[in-house]
């Protein structure tokens, strides 16, 4: 069923068409990514398709009721209340349900209702509804779906208590990201929602969106998680979008083979009209070829002309050519722990060697010191312990993902010519050129630079260095699709050494011959790429799985081994039984004094003489009965998991 769906939708920026005829439809359950180079108006048509903006031509429809949530790019969370009181906000109209079954479990006790039975009937009608529905809205686990949510984003139980205004940018648009996923939307409209995320919270939201039960649409340069997430992908340009019912590799892998078959009919058309127009122009004059010629004029003229077929808009394209090559030996980490303060290092120890054409990828969780390691092996920070070690005829080119190495002072022109004063200024605008800075951009201050523009800047000095080894911190930052695999392509076909941080898993996948990965503890070293490193996390856990399996610990032995996060969890869940016991009880007496009512009733005079009276109290009795069955049962059941938790636990 088709739920959304936008018809010759355009838009126009300052009189200048940014993109036309645009046809897309979302079907329920959809599973969609948006792609186009920057600048052709991604996220504008987001807006159009959410109602946010109106299209200048063309129209949007929407199935009736149509929930739709949106998450703008670098949006975060504004609240005044803390992490986890925002979150319930979410839940509500459940609270109110849960406020009102509990009024109706006192009014069920009132006698004077009792004593009406149609009355009693009604209402316990509604109460029987209210618990029906409270119980498939989930209203017995939605606390514990929140705690779920913002564990996936990385937001611990003492974090909950937090202020919202408190937070870091980053931490605010996570939260967002967090409440949009809670609320359930039949269709949800992400843009740039990896931003701010590391590889493990990327993994997990790649995961909770593969079941999410609504559909999606997203905009993302993330490409990893676009292979994982979406089945469908939208390509827009200037004048219409085109639709591949496919994942991003298999995008990419059609859009070529299209461009293919375009290239193909183009020169065959184009080779036609050459041969009808040069025997046009050789036979016209003559007078036994005139009316063939004529009838090939006229062959042309009502041929449908093809398009010539256009690869993407300006694309970057560089490469890394180093000026000599280094020796086997790279660099070499010896027993390094990187911080700042002795008494609290980050990571450590840290034992590794880059050798020759090694292309190193180094990952981690945040704030585990991976930058920190990078400027240490350069000499930038002292290591807390160990050493960093070159080898012969290293040459060292280094990206700073901040991009600090950058005068902001400068003009796009005056930085390169900062680093080589001789170089002819045909030569620099050449370069710049490639890294797409035209002739308005170059005497630009560097401060007024896009962080995408800074980043080419600092890869066009990248590349002016010809450098052997190349030291590069989060280099996909701040670029384009298009930009990164064009980086890709350039480290690839580099005649050196490279080593890396990024959290980009399709960068890593593709450009990596081995993954380090860092942890407070130290480094591992794996001999492959992403996949490589997936599969050896996954052999581990199944082997440690076995292990456990076969070998059974003792009780005093699974007391020592239980982590302090699954403590809590348990600590949870025991409180979370104690509310559970406590709302049974409660339950109880409330039916207690139900029954005892009408039981006091059958007593009186005139019920006792009366058949058909005496027959109604009986059925509502028996209704009070077998709802306190019932609630026994399920109090006996939770009473016994919370005594066998408690045990547990002494």
């Amino acid at each position: 069923m088709i739920i959304l769906q936008a018809q010759q939708v355009g838009r126009s920026f300052n009189g200048n068409e940014l993109f036309a005829n645009v046809n897309l439809e979302i079907q329920d359950g959809a599973r969609i990514g948006l792609v186009g180079p920057n600048g052709i108006g991604k996220t504008t048509l987001l807006e159009i398709l959410t109602g946010i903006a109106p299209p200048d031509a063309g129209q949007v429809t929407t199935m009736k009721n149509l929930s739709i949530g949106y998450l703008a790019q670098n949006s975060g969370l504004d609240s005044d209340k803390t992490i986890f009181k925002e979150m319930l906000t979410v839940f509500a109209p459940l609270q109110a349900m849960a406020r009102q079954i509990h009024d109706l479990e006192a009014k069920l006790g009132d006698p004077k209702l009792i004593a009406d039975q149609a009355a009693f009937a009604a209402t316990m009608k509604q109460y029987d509804q209210l618990q029906h529905d409270f119980n498939e809205q989930n209203g017995y686990g939605y606390e514990a779906e929140i705690r779920s949510v913002l564990h996936g984003f990385q937001f611990g139980e003492d974090t909950y208590d937090k202020p919202v205004g408190t937070l870091s940018g980053g931490e605010r648009s996570r939260l967002a990201l967090a409440k949009l996923l809670l609320e359930k939307h039949d269709l949800i409209i992400l843009d740039e929602p990896t931003n701010h995320l590391d590889i493990e919270t990327l993994s997990w939201l790649e995961g909770y969106l593969k079941t999410y039960p609504g559909a999606i649409l997203t905009v993302s340069h993330d490409q990893y998680f676009l292979d994982h997430v979406v089945t469908e992908i939208y390509e827009l340009d200037h004048h219409h979008a085109t639709h591949y019912k496919t994942n991003y590799s298999g995008y990419l892998k059609q859009k070529a083979e299209r461009q293919a078959q375009a290239w193909k009919a183009y020169n065959k058309q184009q080779e036609e009209i050459a041969k009808l127009q040069d025997f046009v122009d050789k036979n016209i004059v003559r007078a036994s070829t005139t009316k063939q010629a004529q009838a090939r004029r006229k062959q042309l003229e009502k041929m449908d002309v093809l398009e010539k077929p256009t690869g993407d808009d300006k694309t970057v394209h560089f490469n890394f050519t180093p000026n000599r090559p280094s020796g086997n030996e790279v660099l070499k980490v010896n027993q390094a722990t990187v911080g700042y303060e002795a008494d609290q290092p980050m990571a450590g120890p840290i034992d590794f060697q880059v050798n020759k054409y090694d292309r190193i990828a180094i990952i981690g969780p945040n704030g585990v010191g991976k930058s920190t390691l990078l400027k240490s092996i350069l000499g930038k920070i002292p290591f807390l312990a160990g050493t960093a070690k070159f080898g012969a005829n290293v040459d060292v080119g280094y990206y700073d993902q901040e991009i600090q190495q950058l005068n902001p002072k400068n003009t796009v022109i005056d930085e390169i010519w900062d680093d080589h004063p001789m170089m002819p200024e045909k030569d620099v605008r050449a370069v710049l050129a490639a890294f797409l800075f035209g002739a308005d951009d170059i005497q630009k201050p560097v401060s007024a630079l896009s962080g995408g523009q800074k980043a080419r800047l600092e890869l066009t000095k990248l590349a002016l260095k010809h450098d052997n080894f190349l030291v590069l911190d989060e280099p996909t930052n701040h670029l384009d699709i298009n930009s990164k695999e064009v980086l890709e392509q350039a480290l690839k076909d580099f005649n050196g050494t490279v080593l890396f941080v990024s959290h980009d898993r399709y960068f890593i996948n593709e450009l990596a011959t081995n993954v380090i990965a860092i942890a407070p503890t130290g480094s591992t070293t794996y001999l492959g790429n992403w996949d490589y490193y997936q599969e050896k996390l996954a052999e581990t856990k199944a082997q440690a799985e076995a292990a456990a399996a076969e070998s059974p610990m003792t009780k005093s032995e699974t007391t020592g081994a239980t982590s302090y996060q699954q403590s809590k969890e348990d600590a949870r869940a025991a409180r979370k039984l104690q509310r559970e016991v406590a709302d049974l009880e409660t339950k109880l007496q409330t039916l207690e004094q139900q029954a005892t009512a009408i039981q006091k009733q059958m007593t009186a005079p005139d019920v006792l003489t009366d058949y058909v009276k005496m027959q109604k109290l009986q059925t509502k009795l028996d209704v009070v009965q077998q709802e306190t069955k019932a609630t026994e049962d399920a109090w006996e059941e939770k009473s016994i998991q919370l005594e066998s938790m408690q045990n547990e636990s002494n």
